[in-house]
C-alpha cells in the first residue's frame, strides 16, 4: 500500500472511530450529551441531527468517490464543535479536562488534510453566465 493510501486509511479511520464513539451517547440520551446540547439551547434535536450528521459522514468517508464530501462534512461538523466550545461551552465541559475539545480539533485536522488529499474528487457545478 503506498504512503499516500497509509495516511488516507489513518485519518479516515481516527476521525471514523471518534465520531463513532460518540454517537452511542447522543443517540441513547447520555446524560453528558443531554448536558453538553442543553448548554446550547438544542436539546434533544440538535444532539439526534448531530448524530445523524456525523454517521453519514463516517459513511462517506469511508466511500472511495465520496471522500471529500465526508471530510467536508466532518469538517463542518467539528467547526461547529469547535466553536461551540470557544464561545459557549468553554474547553473544558464538566470536568473532562477538555477530551472533548482535543477530539473535535483531532478529528477537525484529520478532515482538513483529506480534504486537501482528495480535493481532485471536488466538481463544482458550471455557472450559467449566459443571464
Amino acid at each position: 500500500m503506498k504512503t499516500k493510501n497509509l495516511i488516507s486509511v489513518a485519518l479516515r479511520l481516527v476521525a471514523s472511530v471518534i465520531m463513532l464513539q460518540t454517537l452511542y451517547f447522543k443517540f441513547t440520551g447520555q446524560p453528558e450529551s443531554i448536558y453538553i446540547f442543553s448548554q446550547v439551547g438544542i436539546e434533544p434535536w440538535g444532539r439526534i441531527a448531530t448524530g445523524v450528521a456525523e454517521l453519514v459522514a463516517t459513511v462517506l468517508l469511508w466511500t472511495p468517490a465520496a471522500v471529500f464530501a465526508g471530510a467536508l462534512l466532518t469538517a463542518g461538523i467539528m467547526s461547529g464543535a469547535i466553536a461551540t466550545h470557544l464561545f459557549i461551552l468553554g474547553i473544558v465541559v464538566d470536568n473532562d479536562n477538555g477530551l472533548l475539545f482535543g477530539y473535535a480539533i483531532v478529528v477537525w485536522l484529520c478532515a482538513v488534510v483529506l480534504l486537501v488529499m482528495y480535493r481532485h474528487q471536488w466538481k463544482p457545478g458550471k455557472r450559467n453566465t449566459n443571464k
